[in-house]
């Protein structure tokens, strides 16, 4: 679930439109030049991966950083378990009410911009600095699906599948960034395709939502963990 919840974030309507921008600047080339015909240097490529990599990795550590802090403080209010698990289904049902076009709650369709300076001088060390600068100020809608992990990972059984939970859901969705660097030019003509279609995906995610708020609301993790677990024992090794 939190796999599928990072692949449709990376596809929401706040995130897909600007990765083609991201993509350019990971290059260090302009848009107008990635998109023309022609055979892109090998060595804009290069970069573009190799930058999509520690900018995913910078994002994934926020992501981790932010499951340590949640799960400690989870800890402290274990003697009220039960109405923090309620508390947190709230906030998560109205999120997804939110997407689904229920109401709209003004902030959460805003989104994140940043100053991303000279494209031409960024090493990897600097792309690592933008995914936790970009993870840090995160884009608000696709903030309900972190905050909806970020929940359930606070009510697993240990700190260790708490953050495993939320590596997951980092890795769902920054896999598709990494290959949208790779594959520069049919990415950015299957972007503008796909733009037609972010209104379905922003209803989905409203589903998604709906589907923690209910695990949440009715203390069902642990238990389709376990399922899962004596179902599938060689996929997680077992």
């Amino acid at each position: 679930g939190a796999f599928i919840g990072g692949l449709v974030a990376f596809f929401s309507p706040c995130v897909l439109p600007i990765v083609p921008f991201y993509i350019s600047y990971m290059a260090g080339s302009g848009l107008a030049g990635l998109q023309k015909d022609g055979v892109i240097p090998i060595n804009i490529r290069r970069k573009a991966l190799t930058s999509a990599i520690f900018f995913s990795m910078g994002i994934i550590t926020v992501f981790l950083l932010l499951g340590a802090a949640t799960f400690s403080f989870s800890q402290l209010f274990r003697s009220f378990l039960s109405e923090f698990r309620w508390f947190a289904g709230t906030i998560v049902l109205l999120m997804g009410l939110h997407f689904l076009g229920v109401y709209r709650i003004g902030f959460l369709d805003r989104q994140f911009q940043t100053n991303l300076g000279d494209t031409k001088k960024m090493d990897s060390f600097g792309s690592y600095i933008v995914g936790l600068a970009f993870a840090a100020g995160w884009t608000p809608c696709v903030g309900p699906v972190l905050f909806a992990v970020l929940m359930t990972a606070s009510l697993e059984s240990s700190a260790y599948r708490g953050l495993l939970l939320l590596l997951v859901f980092g890795i769902g969705l920054t896999i598709p960034f990494i290959i949208a660097a790779f594959f520069i030019r049919p990415f950015l003509k299957f972007a503008a395709k796909f733009r037609p279609y972010l209104g379905y995906v922003e209803k989905l995610m409203g589903l998604i939502l709906i589907f923690f708020a209910i695990l949440l609301f009715t203390g069902s993790i642990n238990r389709i963990a376990n399922w899962m677990l004596l179902t599938f024992p060689k996929l997680f090794g077992v």
